[in-house]
């Protein structure tokens, strides 16, 4: 894993098992992944880092049955991400589709402003147009 992150800046994780997986890949993907990653951007001193989540990760234990491993797996991931000591935003869709982007973004208020939270006010990450095509790698784990 500590290749996949060498000379990145900042990390954003928006992998995920897909709907037709089963919990052993949910749990592979969506918590080991990411906390592989995250600990791999700690150990190589990448200090900003974006999690895809779920709406609902923050209390899976309220999901309904068919959605609770996915969740608590999310969760899992995202409170291993807050206690890393990286700077972070933890982004909680509320669902994702294939439709065309409209290019709009809505957020709810509700947004943790920790000491450890990357600012909402863009941009966060200066030039990052011109340095995504060296700086965004894509890998599978």
């Amino acid at each position: 894993m500590d290749k996949v992150v060498d000379n990145m800046e900042a990390i954003i994780f928006a992998a995920g098992s897909g709907p037709k997986t089963g919990p052993d890949k949910t749990t592979a993907v969506d918590k080991n992944g990411a906390i592989k990653l995250v600990d791999a951007a700690k150990k190589k001193g990448i200090e900003r880092f974006v999690m895809l989540s779920s709406v609902g990760s923050d209390h899976p234990e309220q999901a309904q049955e068919e959605m609770r491993h996915y969740l608590e797996a999310k969760h899992d991931a995202d409170e291993h991400l807050k206690a890393s000591g990286l700077t972070y935003t933890i982004v909680r869709p509320v669902a994702l589709t294939n439709e065309q982007a409209i290019g709009k973004t809505f957020a709810d208020g509700k947004v943790d402003h920790t000491d450890k939270s990357i600012p909402m006010s863009l941009p966060f990450w200066p030039n990052l147009s011109q340095r995504k095509k060296r700086s965004i790698k894509h890998s599978r784990f």
